[in-house]
């Protein structure tokens, strides 16, 4: 399955961490790391691409299982392969591997959660951090209502054992995909013909159903103790942080995003913007003003 290309950066493969992360890497200037969410690739950020690279060195990855990118070998019991602590020495290493020992992190959904526990598990290498629409994911677990569950059911659907979900994703990937990405506030009109080519292409990858089905069982268990163990010792996430979130989401309806984010974190601000979920493609030129205005170009 070839790629369709939306980028003019070729994609290249690192193998880091027991597994090849595919990364894009285009522009000069400061480094920034960009993490996607579920259930897309990095192909997401391909409506901004052109200004951040005029502007930052962009590495965008695939996180792994995801994309282009591939899975582990073995995979230990626990979901310890899926956790959030082991997604994010997947992107230090990558960024390593490129010559960058420090670096900002721009993430949304699932890449995001990646973020928050690479703030915390490798401080010394975030110079600051947005976050695109998510709370912290305990305190989404935590503070779970009939509504949430009901809007957010893939969180409780995908963590169930294997192989139930992975077998009803796995017979019609594309369709699974538009569901989800469609069922959101502005449906399928946020994203371009190629890029959901793009996405689709993805999804049909043979490990896919179950790479994302471990990203969310990783979430509801190891991530989880995780995120309890730091707040136990005190650990909070020291950079500079913004959160942004979609006024016409989920996230924003259920909890009170910067507050969450506050308890959190040392330096925290941020807003709703007038879009829903998929923050990158519905409201690109409103997320890049957040994003020149947090980032100069010198930083």
């Amino acid at each position: 399955m070839s790629e369709i290309s939306l980028f003019n950066d070729r994609l290249q493969h690192f193998h880091v961490n027991g597994v090849d992360i595919a990364t894009r890497v285009g522009g000069t200037g400061p480094a920034l790391l960009l993490m996607h969410g579920h259930p897309q690739s990095h192909a997401m950020w391909h409506k901004l691409w052109g200004r951040l690279t005029n502007r930052y060195t962009c590495v965008a990855i695939d996180l792994r299982g995801y994309g282009d990118s591939g899975m582990p070998a073995d995979e230990p019991a626990g979901h310890e392969a899926f956790s959030k602590r082991t997604m994010a020495v997947d992107a230090v290493e990558v960024m390593r591997c490129i010559g960058y020992e420090t670096f900002g992190v721009l993430a949304h959904d699932r890449g995001a959660r990646v973020a928050h526990r690479l703030a915390l598990d490798h401080a010394e290498r975030i110079e600051r951090m947005m976050l695109l629409d998510i709370a912290p994911t305990l305190d989404m677990y935590e503070g779970t209502t009939r509504g949430f569950a009901q809007a957010y059911y893939h969180w409780f659907w995908l963590i169930q054992p294997a192989p139930f979900p992975e077998q009803l994703i796995g017979s019609d990937p594309a369709f699974y995909l538009r569901s989800v990405m469609g069922g959101r506030h502005a449906g399928l009109a946020p994203f371009t013909g190629h890029a959901m080519a793009e996405y689709e292409r993805c999804a049909r990858h043979p490990h896919w159903a179950h790479a994302i089905c471990e990203d969310y069982r990783a979430a509801a268990t190891i991530d989880l103790e995780h995120d309890r163990a730091d707040r136990g010792q005190g650990n909070r996430v020291d950079c500079p942080l913004r959160v942004l979130w979609g006024g016409k989401g989920v996230v924003g309806r259920y909890f009170d995003v910067l507050d969450l984010w506050r308890r959190q974190a040392s330096q925290v601000d941020g807003r709703a913007l007038d879009c829903g979920h998929y923050i990158a493609e519905e409201a690109p030129d409103a997320l890049w003003a957040e994003i020149e205005a947090f980032w100069p170009s010198d930083a």
